[in-house]
């Protein structure tokens, strides 16, 4: 008897386009890289940066569709959003005054 897995047609779906979303990134931002953290009962985040420094973030329902989709992308992932990745990021003076006003309670 061969075993055979449940295949979620919801999920391959939701899969499917984080996928498209993904790629789509990648190409607007000449390639991308991603990281896949766990966020609770809201479920997986991906983060991704692209390789002008440009970054965004998808929200996937469970970490099983976000490490589904970023397979089937095709773009490199990362365990940790840190060091050279991390290094990527390129900020603007939006994110500066955001980071600074947390700091300062604003």
């Amino acid at each position: 008897m061969a075993d055979t897995q449940q295949v979620d047609p919801k999920a391959e779906r939701k899969a499917a386009k984080l996928a498209h979303q993904i790629s789509t990134f990648a190409k607007a931002h000449g390639g991308a890289e991603g990281q896949v953290a766990y966020i609770g009962e809201r479920g997986a985040r991906i983060a991704l940066v692209g390789e002008d420094g440009e970054w965004g973030n998808l929200v996937a329902p469970t970490m099983e569709i976000a490490e589904q989709a970023v397979k089937k992308s095709g773009i490199t992932v990362h365990e940790s959003f840190d060091g050279e990745f991390a290094a990527k990021v390129k900020t603007g003076r939006y994110e500066w005054k955001r980071m600074a006003g947390i700091q300062i309670g604003g």
